[in-house]
């Protein structure tokens, strides 16, 4: 009984109603049969059988056999389910192509993510599932914790480009240095994964709950990348220009930063890093 209900529940879930699973199982059992003879066995009203028997032939899925009383047979189990598989194999291939068509907008999930462990483990998946390339800034405490899964990406072939900050050393990959600063509220991980999927995440100092926001939407994954992209050019022409950068704009870029923050600017962003980008 149980397989039953089982088999017919499967059925119902491929388009079958519960008289129609009912019916054509009943005909699996016994075949040909009258329109009698299969309400007798599928349990379903004799009137109700008559015109099941009807809508399984209009299907294709019975058959009729003419005399006197008329006879009905069902299609083999194989035959219908490779029919119904095919059918919703095309369905499924033109659904695909047509339904994004039908909205101007992107649906992508933009995710706010709470919490030190929810932090690390969207940034260890991300990072597993990368194929081609990695555009990651990190502080040196969160790359000693994300090392092994960063060293796995860089077996693989992925191609990592990583600004660390407060002395990241990675010896499988080119490490742009970025100074620290104890002005920035936290630990932030910036993190794009084959121009696919990105995050941005702070892990705070204290109490204060780690946040961060992962999402697939193309233009906040590109800006973020882009993001990266644009730290390691100044990080290049910082070092490698910093005497006419320092002559111009003064120690650490500080009236570069007042003229953009205004008085006191100078503590919103860290100063020049002093080491040369590791290898």
């Amino acid at each position: 009984m149980d397989n039953l209900i089982e088999l017919v529940d499967q059925l119902k879930a491929l388009g079958l109603n519960t008289y129609e699973a009912k019916v054509y199982l009943s005909l699996l059992k016994r075949y040909p049969a009258t329109g009698y003879e299969v309400s007798k066995e599928s349990g379903v009203p004799q009137a109700r059988a008559y015109d099941t028997l009807k809508a399984l032939e209009a299907r294709g899925i019975v058959a009729s056999a003419a005399g006197k009383p008329v006879t009905y047979l069902p299609i083999s189990p194989d035959e219908l389910l490779n029919s119904w598989e095919s059918s919703f194999k095309e369905s499924v291939s033109y659904l695909r192509q047509s339904l994004p068509q039908m909205t101007s907008e992107t649906m992508e999930p933009i995710l706010n993510i709470r919490g030190k462990q929810a932090c690390i483990r969207h940034f260890e998946e991300m990072v597993n599932q990368a194929r081609d390339t990695i555009f990651l800034e990190i502080w040196q405490q969160d790359a000693q914790r994300f090392e092994p899964v960063l060293r796995e990406a860089a077996a693989r072939g992925v191609d990592l480009k990583v600004v660390g900050y407060n002395d990241v050393s990675l010896d499988f990959c080119r490490v742009y240095a970025h100074s620290p600063s104890d002005d920035l509220g936290g630990r932030w991980l910036i993190l794009s994964v084959d121009d696919r999927v990105g995050l941005v995440g702070n892990l705070p100092q204290g109490e204060r709950i780690p946040k961060a926001v992962y999402t697939r939407n193309e233009g906040i994954v590109f800006i973020i990348r882009e993001l990266v992209i644009h730290d390691i050019f100044l990080l290049e022409l910082e070092q490698d220009l910093r005497p006419i950068f320092e002559e111009k704009y003064g120690p650490h870029l500080s009236r570069l930063r007042e003229k953009i923050f205004g008085p006191g600017g100078s503590r919103l962003r860290p100063p020049l890093s002093s080491e040369p980008p590791r290898l």
